[in-house]
């Protein structure tokens, strides 16, 4: 890692390309990783494999992805030659408590338990053994929590005692036309599912296709607040 002045950074990167923030990204972090939900943030390894050939990429397993998206991950995974480190729940944590609540307790009490254990906490333990980390969030898929987020910052959630985190969001001011003009442009892999209906994709009980004009996250927790969409894996997104 070169010398990085987090002031400076935000202000080189606000409101610049894809490109150029994770040219940023990759040239200041070696130990650095891009987190691939397994959903449209593909077009992330693709860019970046461009630049960097030795990238670090990660995927969260929690157990209740579609089997579209396991596949899809495989395809991705032979696509580019690259690994993909699964990143999986504490066994005895998620036997302990399926056993206590059952299998679908996120409709009756939320989605915050559940995501804790498949999400937040392989995702804690991997990033603590990072510097930086480089997400797919863009702002217009959350308009309630992801509006004043910028291209690169502190991530507060994450970061431990005497070690800060650092978060790149190159695809930050795309929005999903963007994205999905640079799939078909650059023939990038996607997930089924986006054909059968289903835009922010995540774990097969939480998520629904969407119908036209509606918001990519109305699929997401559908039986919740709209303003409660994120998992936790983004904590530092939701406002006091």
């Amino acid at each position: 890692m070169t010398a990085f002045d987090l002031n400076q950074i935000q202000t080189e990167l606000k409101g610049k390309n894809p490109r150029t923030i994770l040219k940023a990204a990759l040239a200041r972090f070696d130990n650095i990783a891009i987190s691939f939900s397994g959903a449209e943030d593909v077009v992330l390894i693709d860019m970046a494999l461009q630049i960097r050939k030795d990238i670090q990429v990660f995927s969260l397993d929690t157990g209740r992805l579609h089997p579209e998206t396991y596949r899809f991950i495989e395809q991705v995974r032979k696509h580019y030659r690259i690994d993909i480190e699964l990143l999986t729940p504490d066994r005895e944590v998620l036997d302990r408590f399926v056993k206590e609540k059952g299998l679908f307790s996120f409709y009756e009490d939320g989605h915050t338990e559940c995501c804790g254990i498949r999400k937040v906490e392989p995702l804690r333990r991997k990033l603590a053994t990072l510097d930086a980390w480089i997400t797919g969030q863009r702002k217009d898929q959350s308009l309630d929590t992801r509006s004043d987020i910028p291209e690169v910052q502190l991530d507060t959630a994450f970061s431990g005692p005497g070690k800060q985190l650092i978060k790149f969001n190159p695809l930050l001011n795309w929005s999903s036309a963007q994205v999905w003009d640079y799939i078909e442009a650059y023939q990038v892999p996607y997930n089924p599912l986006h054909g059968q209906g289903y835009v922010s994709i995540g774990c097969e009980p939480c998520t629904r296709p969407i119908l036209p004009n509606q918001h990519e996250r109305a699929g997401r927790w559908w039986w919740e607040d709209a303003a409660k969409k994120e998992c936790g894996l983004h904590a530092d997104n939701i406002k006091s």
